[in-house]
């Protein structure tokens, strides 16, 4: 399918899951091949790097079974397209794990918190930018969501939690994103009052020391929106 009417249509609004189930598909497929990846040129792979829940986790992810994210948040479209490894077999897609995500809005805020120093604004009785979706057969989950804004002391990021189907933890990350492309973006109408990103990600105390594994691949334009592709290895 057409990624850019993908991307369009589902930031202004899908008319059921049902159907963004069949689009998002259709991406994941075109998509493989720009996958960020852990797999190095002799074929071997490697765990991704373990990462804080940070401040802001989940609460409920097991009511946030969405495929869009996005709620009423306002911002550059982004499809977010991830394929889940086991490094314990080979580094072969790996089925049936539970995918979390989560994410700020344009402004920095997270939902489920604020009214705090850490936060003032308050979204605690809110969700959005959150939502869990089970991998395919490929290893494949898709949300789709809006361009992440930043904070203070933090490059952007998305986090993400890998769990099994009974629920246990097999890995905590965070993904990174091209500076130029998060620069273009925060220059954009809707990011433009919030400014640019006060860390950068050599700088950011969570990518610092393992940037290289966690930098996401993107692809698109603020018209038509993003595609962010990255693979993430857990031990099955």
């Amino acid at each position: 399918m057409d990624r850019k009417k993908f991307i369009r249509n589902g930031i202004l609004g899908i008319a059921s899951l049902a159907t963004a189930s069949k689009l998002l598909e259709s991406c994941s497929k075109s998509d493989n091949d720009n996958s960020g990846s852990d797999i190095s040129a002799d074929g071997s792979c490697s765990v991704s790097p373990s990462e804080t829940k940070g401040p802001f986790p989940i609460k409920t992810p097991s009511q946030l079974v969405l495929e869009n994210i996005k709620s009423d948040r306002i911002g550059v479209a982004l499809l977010i397209n991830l394929v889940i490894e086991n490094k314990n077999n080979d580094c072969s897609p790996l089925a049936g794990v539970l995918v979390d995500v989560w994410h700020c809005d344009k402004d920095g805020n997270y939902s489920e918190y604020g009214g705090t120093s850490m936060q003032q604004t308050d979204y605690t009785s809110v969700h959005f930018l959150r939502g869990r979706q089970t991998t395919d057969s490929k290893g494949e989950v898709s949300f789709i969501s809006i361009f992440p804004g930043w904070y203070q002391g933090r490059a952007p990021h998305i986090h993400v939690e890998v769990l099994s189907t009974s629920g246990s933890s097999l890995l905590v990350t965070q993904i990174a994103f091209p500076e130029t492309i998060s620069s273009t973006v925060y220059s954009s109408t809707n990011y433009a009052a919030h400014g640019q990103a006060d860390t950068s990600n050599t700088k950011d105390n969570v990518f610092s020391d393992s940037l290289a594994d966690e930098l996401a691949t993107l692809t698109g334009n603020l018209t038509d929106g993003y595609t962010l592709s990255k693979t993430i290895i857990v031990k099955g």
